[in-house]
């Protein structure tokens, strides 16, 4: 073999030629305090939403609440959690993406079928209709 295919990742030192670009996500205390407040604010909002009786409509209220629920889950993600396009190559918010997909998927099916598992899985049959009673005393002729 070659001296080319047996080189390694070592410089003349013997340390590995790795450079460390992407130690790891870092925030500042301001970054920190950024999402704090936002984590406040959107937890707030909701809060006196339900207590003030803004919204009567209850389909109404879950999808606000929801939506509220969904950003602070992505607030966390990025202000607490660091996740991003650049933090270990992508990997961490390719899997992510993943898994949200993935559980998505398995709960709308989950509820699809329990939805429709009666009709879907028994077909209508028809109900005996119980016999007459006779008054006692009268019989037929």
């Amino acid at each position: 073999m070659s001296a080319q295919h047996t080189t390694h990742a070592h410089d003349a030192h013997g340390h590995d030629d790795h450079h460390h670009s992407d130690d790891g996500p870092h925030s500042t205390f301001s970054g920190y305090m950024v999402g704090f407040v936002l984590s406040i604010i959107l937890t707030a909002i909701p809060f006196w939403l339900v207590m003030a009786k803004v919204i009567t409509d209850r389909n109404t209220a879950v999808l606000v609440l929801g939506g509220f629920a969904v950003i602070q889950i992505l607030v966390h993600m990025v202000c607490f959690l660091h996740m991003n396009g650049k933090a270990e190559g992508g990997w961490t918010l390719l899997s992510t993406i993943f898994t949200v997909v993935f559980v998505a998927i398995a709960i709308s099916g989950t509820l699809w079928v329990m939805f429709h598992m009666n009709a879907n899985m028994m077909p209508e049959h028809p109900t005996p209709t119980p016999p007459a009673h006779e008054a006692p005393g009268h019989s037929r002729p």
